[in-house]
């Protein structure tokens, strides 16, 4: 429980890798009202702040060395974040917690966003629809480039032909997908919003995919329900969850019945701004997605991991 409470509290400003030791001596309530839990997640946030700052998230960017040169001496400031992260990563760890390393989240700059932009594949009419979402009302619910591109290899990885997505909005997500399938390959594609649909349909045709994606317009749950009740139990390799997040829970049971074992449903938005670990945040979306991810992490019947890509994505292996 502990631990699930902990990995709540990754901000939108980085993430972090950590994972639990025995109680330390003395870690019960602190002055003040503190409890050990409250001391152990201060303690990491600093470790996580210091050593981002001392990998290169807190100053200006040095310029590489050139080929054969040493590594220049690490500068002032940079010796001083370094012995803040090893003093914070001690206080962690007399908390009962380790922080190994600072994730590159943390120093995710937009020069450095950039450079995984740069070296992101993405098809050109995936650009173009890109482009073109981003200036729509609701532009900012697309899927991130590089997120589009590991759920493609994730379809190559699994050898998938059989794909469900739960919500489409313009297309993004399923046109990286199908362009991953084979020929006879399938995804069904499910959204309520014929108008977005009608964009995601513009472009599968573009992408000579139209005959791989079969549209489904109507409300998800009844959607899911259909395919379970025409027989599709266990006949789909992938299921990507993007829609209703107050809905996801059951999604989420619906999809578990039609993904065969050994297949992998991939769920969007689990960090949701950030707003999962904000304790202001109480509306509903953001409620729900708390109670899911809760659920997800003890959920016996995958295998979870979650990826700071995008919004944050739990890749769920069906056992």
């Amino acid at each position: 429980m502990l631990q699930r409470r902990l990995a709540a509290e990754r901000t939108s400003s980085g993430s972090r890798s950590a994972r639990r030791l025995p109680a330390a001596a003395g870690s019960g309530a602190a002055g003040g009202g503190c409890t050990a839990l409250a001391l152990r997640r201060r303690a990491v946030r600093a470790a996580i702040a210091a050593a981002a700052a001392a990998s290169g998230g807190g100053g200006p960017q040095q310029p590489p060395p050139s080929a054969g040169a040493p590594p220049p001496p690490p500068s002032p400031q940079q010796q001083q974040t370094a012995g803040r992260a090893r003093r914070a990563a001690a206080d962690a760890a007399a908390e009962g917690w380790v922080v190994n390393k600072a994730p590159i989240g943390a120093a995710m700059t937009p020069a450095l966003y950039a450079y995984l932009l740069a070296h992101t594949r993405e098809h050109p009419l995936l650009a173009q629809l890109r482009a073109e979402t981003a200036a729509r009302h609701g532009g900012h619910m697309q899927v991130a480039p590089e997120q589009g591109q590991l759920l493609a290899l994730l379809a190559e990885l699994l050898g998938a032909r059989r794909v469900i997505e739960v919500g489409v909005f313009t297309g993004y997500s399923s046109l990286a997908v199908a362009l991953a399938l084979p020929p006879d390959g399938e995804l069904v594609a499910l959204d309520r919003d014929a108008d977005s649909m009608a964009v995601a349909q513009r472009y599968w045709d573009a992408a000579g995919v139209g005959g791989v994606v079969r549209p489904v317009l109507g409300p998800a749950a009844a959607s899911l329900d259909a395919l379970l009740a025409s027989g599709g139990a266990g006949r789909y390799d992938l299921a990507f969850i993007d829609a209703d997040k107050r809905s996801y829970a059951a999604y989420f049971e619906q999809c578990l019945a039609l993904v065969r074992a050994g297949g992998l449903i991939a769920v969007d938005n689990v960090l949701f701004y950030g707003k999962v670990a904000d304790p202001g945040a109480a509306d509903k979306a953001t409620v729900a997605l708390r109670a899911f991810n809760d659920a997800l992490a003890a959920d016996a019947r995958v295998s979870v991991a979650v990826v700071p890509v995008g919004d944050g994505m739990a890749l769920c292996r069906k056992r």
